[in-house]
């Protein structure tokens, strides 16, 4: 059984962080451990190392767990791409998409929340529901 309670870490974008974070969040899941640390990469490539971060799991009303992690820039949306079958990046949001059963932006004045929504495969959801995913459109759409 997954384990709703709720985390919230402060830190520093960087590639040591991701290690440790995923050992902050050890008593999740692995989906869990997982779309935090592809999140927090997603900060280090396209906003750069040093990047403050606020990395929150929390447990929803519909019994899903939500991870999130807020940055200070709101200008630089994610976009997911099809990565080349070659290509050494490019896959961190195609990973989230394919594990989440929902993920989007929640963008502020001054700073953005990515967030995506897990949920277990005895929680009584079809695979319609997770096929259901919200999609986010290229920026300038």
């Amino acid at each position: 059984m997954p384990d709703h309670s709720p985390t919230e870490l402060d830190l520093l974008a960087t590639p040591k962080a991701v290690p440790e974070l995923r050992h902050h969040l050890r008593a999740h899941d692995f989906e869990v451990r997982l779309c935090a640390t592809e999140l927090l990469t997603n900060v280090i490539d396209h906003l750069g190392e040093g990047t403050p971060v606020t990395v929150r799991v929390t447990g929803t009303t519909h019994g899903h767990t939500r991870v999130e992690v807020t940055d200070p820039d709101p200008r630089a949306l994610p976009v997911l791409l099809s990565a080349a079958g070659m290509a050494e990046s490019g896959r961190g949001l195609a990973l989230i998409e394919a594990l989440a059963h929902r993920w989007g932006v929640t963008p502020e004045a001054d700073r953005k929340t990515v967030w995506c929504e897990l949920t277990g495969p005895a929680d009584g959801d079809s695979e319609q529901d997770h096929q259901t995913r919200r999609r986010l459109p290229a920026p300038g759409r």
